[in-house]
């Protein structure tokens, strides 16, 4: 993920709220509650649009395990290849990101259970704010009525992610699905409480022990997102923090 920073929803610096401060707080515990079974239900396919390789993990990653248990349909659309996360590396050259990251995905989707491979939209990393309608354009085709789509939430902070949101509610509402947003690097910048996050909408999926562990093995398989930069000296592009809000025993979607 390349990221950015858009005004006071900073995520570029620093590793955000602590996921301690999160697990403290008592809406969490008192989230209501939905199953995979019911977000996804008999009969319908699960299409998760992921604005770069990883976020499909990062996001509903135990969620897909679950399905795939479930032996729901699943399509996974990966919007860009993320060879921008990396910017001035020569340890990561975006040619080489635009290889391995793919790879990485599919290795991660391995783990979830879930074979099928993703379909690959192309589009540039960093650059989907201005291709929102184009993106939309090319979800159409890809989208069938009562599909449950799940994507970024549209004011996630990073604008690849917005514009995966807006395009999504976009294509799914033209079509006659449902969509499922989902907070990724809003974790990072909110706080307990934030009064930016929509948590009326909020619904916790709890993970069963296999569906947690599969999906912090799949975290595992972003090898070039986990490991510092010696060519620019930056750190791991997925943080601790990022790491450890991964390892939750639940998932958060905005339903």
């Amino acid at each position: 993920m390349a990221a950015v920073m858009d005004h006071d929803r900073l995520i570029d610096s620093g590793e955000g709220t602590p996921e301690t401060d999160w697990l403290a707080w008592p809406g969490l515990a008192s989230m209501a509650s939905v199953t995979a079974a019911t977000l996804a239900p008999d009969g319908s396919r699960a299409v998760v649009v992921a604005p770069h390789p990883d976020d499909e993990v990062l996001s509903v990653g135990g969620l897909l395990a679950q399905l795939a248990a479930l032996h729901r349909e699943i399509c996974i659309v990966a919007v860009t290849d993320g060879s921008a996360s990396h910017p001035g590396s020569s340890e990561w050259p975006a040619d080489q990101l635009a290889r391995i990251r793919p790879i990485e995905s599919q290795r991660a989707l391995q783990r979830l259970g879930v074979p099928e491979a993703p379909v690959r939209l192309g589009l540039p990393d960093g650059g989907l704010l201005a291709l929102r309608s184009l993106l939309a354009d090319r979800l159409l085709p890809l989208l069938r009525p009562g599909d449950v789509v799940f994507t970024t939430w549209r004011m996630d902070g990073h604008p690849d992610h917005e514009a995966c949101g807006h395009a999504c509610a976009f294509a799914a509402a033209r079509v006659g699905a449902r969509l499922v947003e989902v907070p990724v690097w809003a974790w990072h910048w909110a706080r307990p409480g934030d009064a930016r996050m929509p948590w009326r909408r909020a619904r916790r999926v709890t993970l069963g022990a296999d569906a947690a562990r599969r999906k912090r093995q799949a975290v595992q398989a972003f090898k070039s997102q986990l490991a510092s930069d010696p060519s620019t000296g930056a750190g791991p592009i997925l943080r601790n923090s990022t790491v450890a809000r991964a390892a939750r025993p639940f998932e958060v979607l905005f339903a």
